[in-house]
């Protein structure tokens, strides 16, 4: 496309990562003509930015790639049970060339602003590259996790050293041999990052706010036998998987955790520490997230891992979360990150206990003493959910943008869209399952529907498609009351926002899971897209 013409298009995706790919392709197999706008300068979404030491999908490798083509599932090969970004990268280049899709899609291009015009039904797009595109649909595939958090302490500017995000790496690497590094955060990012760190660092501090519960991942090779017997049953694994709960194969126990003798209760917890997956321990008993008693037999025992491997008491204690229950806040998979801690060169800051009075010029002032760094990482996350579709300037009926819609939380139908931006589709947006689940299934849900109803759309000349407000208001309220029946919303997490100062607490995922979701968009596609008000 050349940035100084005017173009009209069928539909409009930002984002070429794993959602907007996919998107394309299943929109561009309908005939629409279709473009993708990326910010990036290339595809992948959240795995072209996050490159930092130790990045990794904390999904398993067979179950974080697409399922929609048998093909590509069995000419693919992982190497590693959880693939690292590097060999996630490839995947999604290799797809991205198998079906030849960087033809329509314009990268290191930022949609700035998007206009609904009510006389035309189309979507009028501005880009930092000073293009403009008019567009029926306007397809937001911009990812949950992509918006990076950036938090400001008194003096950044004089910091002389260098400053680091985890989720802006530079692509050339960062060799910190031999340097004062210092992490601040201890979330996901941190977890993976650290250990790597630590190896080449001369000192390495962590600045922790709030511990966090993280499992061993116990990642491993993919020996042949294995690879050849998983896709042996690829697509009876694939279809399981779309009528699963998280998206992953696993079986929530029936039992209560304070049902059974406590030698019961520590071997099941004991076999999902040792099995090195994210859903294992809280699926060992059916009321780990409902019963807070029952919750606190699986903290303990995570925290008693703690004191097992970390020689230092004190630093155990320092790393032990007493202040959420286990599972409000997204679990972690590391490899080695407690033991770091018994490292000669690492030092763990409590920032409940020393918090940052400020940066300096080489370093950082924590309570009574002043830190030298050489180099400073933000492990800080990321807004979450909707900071990446409140970015743009999103403008739609009477001039009401989304972010004054949504300024008291998110608000939309199904997670897919919201009243007042007809032809807007999110997908996996605030009230869908998406970050409680595996996300590729949680995407290809999302993009199925998404495209099954632009198809019925266009086969019924419609002009436009736009959310009720009874239906929205009657899906966040029930969002908020089956979240209300878990301990999630107690979690003080970025489920709720709670990571982002001034940001609405409201808990924005949707805890029923994929396959009653599933259900339910199927149901509501079924019924002539009931609550939803179709124009001509």
């Amino acid at each position: 496309m050349d940035d100084t013409t005017h173009e009209t298009l069928d539909a409009v995706i930002i984002g070429a990562g794993f959602s907007g790919l996919y998107m394309l392709q299943k929109l561009r197999s309908l005939g629409l003509r279709v473009h993708v706008l990326e910010a990036a300068s290339d595809v992948g979404g959240t795995w072209w930015w996050n490159r930092y030491p130790g990045a990794r999908c904390d999904i398993e490798s067979f179950d974080y790639s697409y399922s929609f083509d048998a093909d590509l599932e069995q000419t693919w090969e992982w190497s590693e049970r959880y693939a690292t970004q590097p060999e996630i990268l490839a995947y999604v280049n290799h797809v991205a060339d198998r079906f030849d899709l960087r033809r329509d899609i314009s990268f290191d291009t930022r949609m700035l602003e998007a206009r609904w015009n009510d006389e035309t039904t189309t979507w009028n797009l501005t880009t930092d590259t000073g293009r403009s595109i008019d567009a029926h649909y306007c397809i937001m595939a911009v990812g949950c996790l992509s918006q990076a958090n950036h938090p400001t302490f008194e003096g950044m500017e004089e910091f002389s050293g260098r400053t680091l995000h985890t989720g802006e790496w530079p692509h050339e690497g960062v060799d910190v041999t031999g340097l004062r590094v210092g992490v601040i955060g201890t979330g996901s990012s941190a977890i993976q990052s650290i250990p790597l760190l630590a190896e080449q660092a001369e000192q390495l501090t962590v600045f922790q706010r709030t511990p966090a519960f993280t499992l061993p991942a116990m990642n491993a090779p993919l020996d042949p036998e294995t690879v050849a017997d998983f896709k042996a049953r690829y697509r009876e694994h694939r279809e399981a998987t779309r009528h699963s709960n998280g998206g992953v194969l696993t079986t929530l126990a029936e039992e209560s955790a304070l049902a059974v003798e406590a030698a019961e209760r520590d071997r099941r917890f004991e076999a999902a520490w040792k099995s090195g997956t994210l859903f294992g321990l809280l699926s060992s008993f059916s009321d780990l997230m409902i019963d807070p008693q029952a919750n606190e037999l699986a903290a303990q025992f995570v925290r008693d891992q703690i004191v097992r491997i970390v020689d230092d008491p004190v630093i155990a204690e320092r790393l032990s979360p007493h202040s959420f229950p286990i599972g409000t806040k997204r679990l972690c998979l590391d490899t080695g990150y407690y033991a770091t801690y018994n490292r000669p060169n690492v030092e763990l800051v409590d920032l409940r206990t020393e918090p940052i009075d400020r940066f300096t010029a080489t370093g950082m002032s924590v309570g009574d003493r002043e830190i030298p760094l050489d180099v400073i990482v933000f492990a800080t996350g990321f807004d979450a959910m909707t900071g990446a579709l409140l970015a743009p300037r999103i403008i739609g009926r009477d001039g009401i943008t989304l972010k004054q819609k949504w300024a008291e939380g998110p608000r939309t139908y199904l997670g897919i869209a919201t009243s007042g931006f007809p032809n807007l589709f999110t997908i996996t947006g605030p009230g869908s399952p998406s970050v409680l689940t595996n996300m590729l299934v949680s995407i290809e849900q999302h993009v199925e529907w998404t495209a099954a109803c632009i198809e019925w759309l266009e086969q019924q000349g419609a002009a436009s498609i736009e959310a009720n407000v009874d239906a929205e208001n009657g899906w966040a309220d029930h969002v908020t009351e089956v979240a209300g029946f878990t301990l999630y919303p107690t979690g003080n997490s970025w489920y709720l926002g709670s990571n982002i100062e001034g940001k609405p607490r409201v808990f924005m995922p949707y805890i029923a899971g994929v396959e009653i979701f599933r259900t339910v968009c199927d149901d509501v596609a079924a019924n002539g897209y009931r609550g939803f008000t179709i124009s001509t």
